[in-house]
């Protein structure tokens, strides 16, 4: 898992207001779904949003802030959906018939880079990172979807920048904590802590789950963005 990152801790720790920039892309729309990419690119600032929230008061994007984040999608390798679809049937029907869960296929995994800052009101950066992530056959269930692993994977990197503003630290080198409370209830599709991160809509939740447990594209469960209206990034 390549990774960069820089972070200047007296900075971080002592900020405490947060606004998310809507997550842009650096790649070739042409070659995704315009709604896949929409979905990938919000499941980012939504798990950012909530995330971020354990520390930091997340404002809307009219709000002045200590820290202004901005994530960039540089790349996606995207998941092949035949594979994808064979490695469904074959975990699912392996699982059922051998009471143990089945590795994927190791072929046609998909992939999501991302590079992402964090700057103070004055405009310097504090904090930045460059991530990225392949699917890999234990941990990443199939989903038939060109960004089915991109989607699953936004999570593990929102996890990571946040963590490092949480921190000041860098998240790699620390313990895997429990999620808080807050946390916990916003990924079973509950409301999130803050009214800015109504924003990014809420999580699938327990159908979202039971969806990637069936392989089933994200589109199928995730509505994607709340009803309040996003500006200030291009897709």
């Amino acid at each position: 898992m390549p990774v960069k990152l820089r972070v200047d801790p007296a900075a971080v720790l002592t900020a405490q207001t947060v606004r998310i920039v809507p997550t842009s892309t650096q790649i070739d729309s042409r070659a995704f779904d315009p709604n896949d990419l929409a979905l990938v690119t919000n499941a980012i600032d939504r798990a950012l949003c909530t995330d971020l929230s354990d520390r930091f008061k997340i404002v809307a994007m009219n709000q002045p802030a200590d820290l202004i984040v901005h994530a960039s999608v540089t790349n996606i390798v995207a998941t092949n959906r035949s594979a994808a679809a064979t490695s469904t049937v074959a975990s699912l029907g392996g699982s059922a018939a051998l009471g143990i869960p089945i590795p994927r296929l190791p072929i046609g995994l998909g992939g999501l880079a991302i590079e992402a800052e964090a700057v103070g009101e004055d405009g310097l950066q504090r904090a930045a990172m460059l991530w990225s992530r392949g699917a890999n056959i234990i941990t990443t269930r199939a989903r038939v979807s060109a960004v089915g692993d991109a989607y699953s994977l936004s999570s593990g990197f929102a996890t990571a920048f946040s963590r490092m503003l949480v921190t000041g630290k860098d998240p790699f080198n620390r313990m895997l904590a429990i999620p808080s409370m807050q946390r916990l209830r916003a990924s079973l599709g509950g409301d999130p802590k803050y009214d800015a991160c109504k924003a990014f809509g809420t999580a699938p939740g327990i159908p979202g789950i039971v969806a990637a447990r069936l392989g089933l594209p994200p589109a199928w469960t995730d509505k994607g963005v709340g009803s309040t209206l996003r500006g200030g990034a291009a897709r």
